[in-house]
């Protein structure tokens, strides 16, 4: 496989012109520093802070794309629709892990030369009962000619907790639903691996990120 040399320059200059982030936020320090997740709502200042980079993949087939329903294990009754996708292991580009994701989440095995992109990137902070994930993530796009049944057999211990099912919404139907990211509709609809769009710094929280964390 070809590295996505390309996608990890563009991130390292991204990661040197931020000179004024914050240094607990820092994205030119992110790493994997845990893979493992509290899983237990704490007071928000006792939040650790992980970094990471990750890849997600944009499903679309038949004029649907695939979804995935999640929450947060320390707020009962949470809940919004995400992608399929992850961190990046050590060694990977975003364009295997994107592959991998794809395979542990949904079942779906493909080359990652099948992915199309990036077809966008943006640096997110999530603020959860348990703990403040920033990540820089890469979105790839994956055209199917028809839909498949998703098969969750692949999914590690925390996502049996935080993911609860999966749907092919329609376009329209996305207008309708709590989304991470909220600009899904756009990446449905019409972007490319040519025109990569750059979403920026965005928040998606259940617990903002402002109430504190370590």
């Amino acid at each position: 496989m070809v590295p996505d040399h390309a996608a990890d320059a563009r991130w390292a200059l991204r990661a040197a012109k931020k000179s004024l982030e914050p240094p607990a936020l820092g994205l030119a320090s992110m790493s994997n520093e845990s893979d493992r997740r509290p899983m237990v709502a704490v007071p928000p200042p006792q939040r650790p802070l992980r970094r990471r980079r990750a890849a997600r993949v944009v499903v679309r087939a038949a004029g649907r794309v695939l979804l995935m329903a999640d929450s947060d294990p320390g707020l009962p009754g949470s809940g919004w629709w995400v992608t399929p996708g992850g961190g990046l292991d050590a060694g990977e580009t975003s364009r295997q892990a994107a592959a991998r994701e794809l395979a542990e989440e949904t079942g779906l095995r493909v080359s990652a030369a099948d992915l199309v992109g990036p077809i966008a990137y943006r640096v997110v902070r999530h603020g959860y009962s348990d703990q403040v994930l920033v990540q820089q993530e890469d979105f790839y796009a994956l055209d199917l000619p028809a839909i498949f049944t998703p098969d969750s057999a692949g999914f590690t211990p925390e996502e049996q907790v935080t993911l609860s099912g999966f749907h092919w919404f329609t376009a329209e139907e996305l207008g309708a639903l709590l989304v991470w990211p909220a600009e899904l509709a756009r990446l449905v609809a019409d972007a490319t691996s040519s025109q990569p769009i750059d979403f920026g710094e965005v928040e998606e929280s259940t617990v903002p990120v402002a109430l504190g964390h370590r």
